[in-house]
């Protein structure tokens, strides 16, 4: 199998105005870079402190240039020739093209060591790449390996000032643990009669094959908590690793521990902090992220380049914590599930299983490789993952408006950009995302 690998372009700043360059901006951008003010009114401070002078007042509308960022704070230019400062969601960055002359838009991130550049030819990884890479052993052992413990991510946290937070969540999944001991095999097969009638139902002849009948009702009957989560775990490192066979880890020791720092301390303010989680930067310049059931989420480098502190990191971590916790990965295999079934037992061609997790997990993958990863979810999914990784974010001790940063980071690269193709195909339009955590009262008191 082939792998799409480019080289990242770092520049060379050398000197005391390199020095300054780096300490000041937390990503560079092109001069032609514009936003449009996304408020009624907007005024531009003189540094990025509220407390500090207003230098102008824009009116809805106006356009400014990007020149760079400080936390989340845009140094802009104004029309009239003015320098300031404004927060990140008081405009909108315009989406990059070759019409309007930012498509050479780049961004330096202190995740990352250098630009994200395009690259001409750019490939992410598709559903092919996923439905045909073999399992990497060792590339997920290794993953494993980089876990951190949530005693030592809440100590790296709190020493940098991030401390926990009770903010609440009304539509958060938790997990409700089984009110009776778990069914066996011999007591799911008692729905016989109802698979039989389910069957009948959808066409298929009687008499139905036992074990055809035992799968759809165990299909249609629904899994108690702990058969999913069993199966969630399961399915995890089956999937991760199909991952990392199609894009191994980045070598690059001090980002897998980052991710794994920030990314542990941002589940333990999840309701499903007992999960295996584990997290990783694979080597692709696709900007994107992936998030197996189970606990097992991947940030590509190309998406970790464009991130500057770790808040932002914390925010892109946020948003795949949503598709765990809430198991939209995971219900979609379920559906997959019950078609099986039913396709099994139409065409009597029906494979008999024994209810164990990791047996499913095995037989599934076997079928789908890491495809899920690249099913597009559901609109409101995505736009709840938004805003669970607001809640997050929050609780954690982080900035609630540290998604919305990166998510202009993301629009000022256009929407043409090849390294983000694979985000585009399943994710809602950048701008409609950041419009609805504009709705949003989550991040409220940061605006």
């Amino acid at each position: 199998m082939q792998h799409a690998a480019h080289r990242i372009i770092v520049p060379l700043l050398s000197g005391l105005a390199g020095a300054l360059l780096v300490a000041a901006l937390a990503f560079a951008a092109d001069p032609a870079t514009s936003a449009i003010v996304h408020k009624p009114s907007v005024d531009v401070h003189s540094a990025p402190d509220f407390n500090s002078p207003t230098v102008a007042t824009l009116k809805r509308d106006a356009k400014v240039q990007v020149a760079g960022q400080q936390g989340l704070w845009f140094q802009v230019g104004t029309p009239d020739g003015k320098s300031g400062f404004v927060r990140v969601n008081d405009v909108r960055m315009e989406y990059a093209s070759a019409n309007n002359g930012n498509a050479g838009a780049l961004f330096i991130g202190k995740a990352g060591k250098g630009r994200v550049s395009e690259t001409a030819g750019v490939r992410g990884i598709d559903e092919s790449d996923l439905k045909s890479a073999a399992y990497d052993g060792a590339q997920f052992a290794q993953m494993e390996n980089n876990r951190v413990s949530p005693e030592a991510a809440a100590s790296d946290a709190n020493a940098k000032g991030h401390h926990a937070k009770q903010v609440p969540y009304a539509t958060e999944f938790k997990p409700v643990a089984d009110a009776a001991p778990k069914a066996t095999q011999q007591e799911k097969r008692g729905g016989m009669s109802f698979a039989r009638g389910l069957l009948s139902a959808v066409g298929i002849g009687a008499p139905a094959p036992v074990n055809s009948a035992a799968d759809v009702a165990e299909a249609a009957q629904g899994k108690s908590e702990s058969e999913q989560r069993a199966e969630e775990v399961a399915l995890g490192p089956e999937i991760a690793g199909r991952v990392l066979g199609a894009a191994p880890l980045w070598n690059d020791a001090e980002a897998q521990a980052r991710v794994n720092r920030v990314g542990r301390w941002m589940a333990s303010q999840t309701s499903r902090p007992d999960l295996p989680w584990s997290f990783a930067v694979i080597d692709t310049q696709e900007i994107n992220a992936f998030a197996a059931p189970g606990g097992y989420i991947l940030v590509t480098r190309g998406l970790y380049e464009l991130l500057g502190d770790d808040d932002e990191v914390a925010a892109v971590i946020g948003h795949e914590l949503s598709h765990v916790v809430q198991r939209d990965h995971y219900n979609v295999i379920k559906k997959q599930e019950t078609q099986t079934a039913l396709t099994n037992a139409a065409s009597d061609n029906v494979s008999v299983g024994g209810g164990v997790a990791g047996s499913m997990a095995k037989e599934y993958v076997a079928r789908h490789g890491a495809t899920i990863l690249a099913t597009r979810l559901d609109r409101e999914a995505e736009f709840r993952a938004d805003e669970a990784a607001e809640v997050y974010l929050a609780r954690a001790g982080y900035d609630p408006l540290a998604l919305y940063a990166v998510l202009q980071k993301m629009t000022a690269r256009g929407s043409t950009s090849g390294n983000l193709a694979q985000l585009y195909k399943t994710h809602p339009p950048l701008d409609a995302r950041l419009d609805r955590l504009d709705r949003n009262s989550v991040a409220s008191a940061g605006r």
